[in-house]
């Protein structure tokens, strides 16, 4: 696309001497992180930290399409970022309605303007704000959404632990997802850090029931994890490797 950012904080990189330092592992990474980079995507520096690759995505997409209970027609993005799940969701066709929301400005821009790079921006309903109070306002009593939230994991700590404490996620550990989430929902799913514990995460499971924890992998190396809380139903795909919580 030609159209260009205008607006401090927002990039278009092209070119690796733009490309900030301390970033420089992602720009060899774009191609695997979006297939359609070079057509004009816009990012912030935080969106390259908090970004599902678009492999990941369209994998998540399709696992959500085939085992969601058919009732279920809108799917909310509650940590929509620079567009990743979003457009994912949007594109698998299989939502009635794609709602992404996001309090950061910015990223909201980038998400925006992404989904049209991909041509699924009229696809998605944008909402800028913060999630919680966005769904607790907009789809408090309804019975037809599943919430999809991939959560800021506060920096890149969390890759230092073999297991990673999920109480010290932040700024919204895994109590604070959980019960904000399933006040409005039965049919959560949480994208967490591959080494999350998963002995917290089964606390959740509803009693006599277990939690289905699925990685989600990239050149045979696991990049994270989804916790799916509700009546999904499955097959599990050989190429992925899931473990009962």
């Amino acid at each position: 696309m030609d159209e260009e950012p205008n607006e401090k904080g927002i990039h278009q990189w092209l070119d690796v001497d733009e490309f900030p330092e301390h970033l420089k592992k992602y720009w060899h990474q774009r191609f695997k992180i979006w297939q359609d980079y070079n057509k004009g995507i816009w990012m912030t520096e935080d969106g390259w930290f908090g970004v599902t690759p678009e492999p990941i995505a369209n994998k998540i997409a399709a696992h959500l399409a085939e085992s969601a209970p058919k009732d279920k027609t809108i799917i909310i993005d509650a940590f929509a970022g620079v567009g990743g799940n979003s457009i994912a969701f949007a594109r698998s066709e299989r939502w009635e309605q794609v709602f992404a929301i996001e309090k950061d400005t910015k990223a909201m821009k980038c998400a925006k303007h992404n989904a049209k790079v991909y041509g699924v921006d009229k696809k998605i309903v944008w909402v800028t704000g913060d999630c919680f109070d966005v769904i607790s306002r907009r789809f408090s009593g309804k019975t037809n959404v599943i919430i999809f939230a991939s959560p800021p994991w506060g920096g890149t700590e969390y890759s230092a632990e073999d297991v990673f404490d999920l109480t010290k996620m932040e700024p919204y550990n895994l109590n604070k997802l959980v019960q904000s989430f399933s006040m409005h929902s039965k049919h959560i799913v949480l994208y967490l850090p591959r080494t999350s514990d998963l002995n917290q995460i089964a606390r959740y499971a509803p009693e006599g029931k277990k939690l289905e924890v699925t990685h989600y992998c990239m050149m045979g190396a696991s990049k994270a994890l989804c916790v799916y809380f509700g009546d999904f139903n499955f097959d599990v795909d050989e190429t992925e490797e899931k473990s009962p919580a």
